[in-house]
């Protein structure tokens, strides 16, 4: 499916889909110049938080700002359509090459600015296809810090601040992290730290206390819709599908739409294991381990939100029946008629563990085969449970 790549070059805050209230506190924080040197955008996974992080740093370094955006149009916005504003910096994930055996992320700084600027919803999974990591976990290296100060000691070139984007900060060394704890306790003048992450749990808790907090949200069914129109056009009929499948969030849906994954193969995936595990058909659930397994990791993690989410309408349905209203499509609501009885209070926290388990370890890089089959087998004696608690 063609990809019409309608997004803007950059992002204002206009062209940020969402989370209205945290946008305006961020313009108010500018305009009534309480910026926090150290803030943590935290949302999930194919959420507007980077995005909404461009936007607040040009906002901040915009030399003729409106009442409620940047200019778009000023030297230091022209600078910021192509990320090449001298008081900007990103850091984000690397891995070692046989060109890079100690790498920082200057090293991929072109590739970088080509990515985001195609796609500002980017994932993690997405940026180390692009550097060609494979089954390398990237890692903001220890050396790494030493070029954030020696940028940070600098002067600012134009703008007023120093901006910091750091993106991705769960996967920064126990080195780099101490050193930029530092940073943030004796920060230079003038800088801007923003902290873009998914995970506060995976950063270390001296950072996370020395950071302002802005929470994102995943996107909202319409939100999405409207930034899928954007990207891929209002006469595309399989929009709402992907909206439905990707739970807000638009990498999946995105790749639904690119016609990576098919908007039926989550359905026909989880019904096929759902009716395996409870024949207990263990080579025919091996096959599918096999088949299933080489699907990429976003994908595979977009299956898991998938199966929880049919679990939780399975046992809406089982307890309430029909009349209570549930984001099922026909097929689903077909298939669900039929499964939710095995769907009960026995067994049901035991089911949603087993999936959030499997989309922990596929997040870590876990091998697919294993936690899957692992997955697959611990379901067998879950959908065996009868509907009658223990003594």
């Amino acid at each position: 499916m063609e990809v019409l790549n309608r997004f803007p070059q950059n992002m204002l805050f206009k062209d940020v889909i969402g989370n209205e209230l945290v946008k305006a506190r961020l313009i108010d924080s500018v305009k009534g110049n309480r910026i926090s040197h150290a803030q943590l955008f935290l949302g999930p996974e194919g959420s507007t938080k980077l995005a909404a992080a461009l936007a607040y740093a040009r906002f901040v370094a915009c030399t003729d700002r409106g009442e409620m955006d940047s200019c778009g149009k000023c030297p230091s916005c022209k600078k910021y359509n192509q990320l090449i504003h001298p008081d900007l910096h990103f850091v984000y994930p690397v891995v070692k090459t046989k060109k890079f055996a100690n790498p920082v992320s200057d090293d991929f700084i072109k590739e970088w600015r080509s990515s985001i600027l195609e796609n500002p919803y980017i994932n993690l999974s997405e940026w180390y296809d692009i550097i060609g990591a494979e089954n390398i976990q990237g890692s903001i290296y220890a050396q790494e810090s030493q070029a954030i100060i020696r940028k940070l000691n600098l002067k600012t070139f134009e703008a007023e601040y120093k901006v910091m984007i750091i993106w991705m900060p769960e996967k920064m060394n126990v080195t780099a992290a101490n050193k930029l704890l530092k940073l943030l306790e004796e920060p230079p003048a003038k800088t801007l730290f923003i902290l873009v992450a998914e995970d506060d749990e995976a950063i270390i808790s001296t950072i996370r206390s020395r950071v302002q907090l802005v929470k994102f949200t995943k996107f909202s069914e319409t939100d999405l819709s409207q930034l899928l129109r954007l990207k891929f056009g209002n006469e595309n009929s399989e929009i709402e599908t992907a909206v439905k499948l990707a739970s807000g969030n638009y990498s999946i849906a995105s790749a639904i739409l690119k016609g990576n994954l098919s908007s039926n193969e989550y359905f026909e995936n989880f019904a096929t294991l759902m009716r395996l595990c409870y024949t207990r058909k263990v080579p025919e659930t091996v096959a599918w381990v096999d088949t299933f397994s080489a699907m990429g990791r976003e994908q595979l993690k977009g299956f898991f939100e998938y199966a929880l989410r049919i679990i939780r309408d399975s046992f809406i349905l089982n307890r309430a029946g029909s009349g209570v209203p549930i984001s099922l499509t026909t097929s689903e609501m077909n298939f669900a008629s039929k499964f939710s009885p095995f769907i009960h209070e026995v067994n049901i926290q035991g089911i949603n563990k087993e999936f959030q388990t499997a989309y922990f370890h596929i997040e870590r890089n876990g091998y697919s085969k294993i936690v899957l089959l692992d997955m697959a087998l611990n379901l067998m004696k879950l959908l065996k449970l009868t509907n009658v608690p223990a003594e």
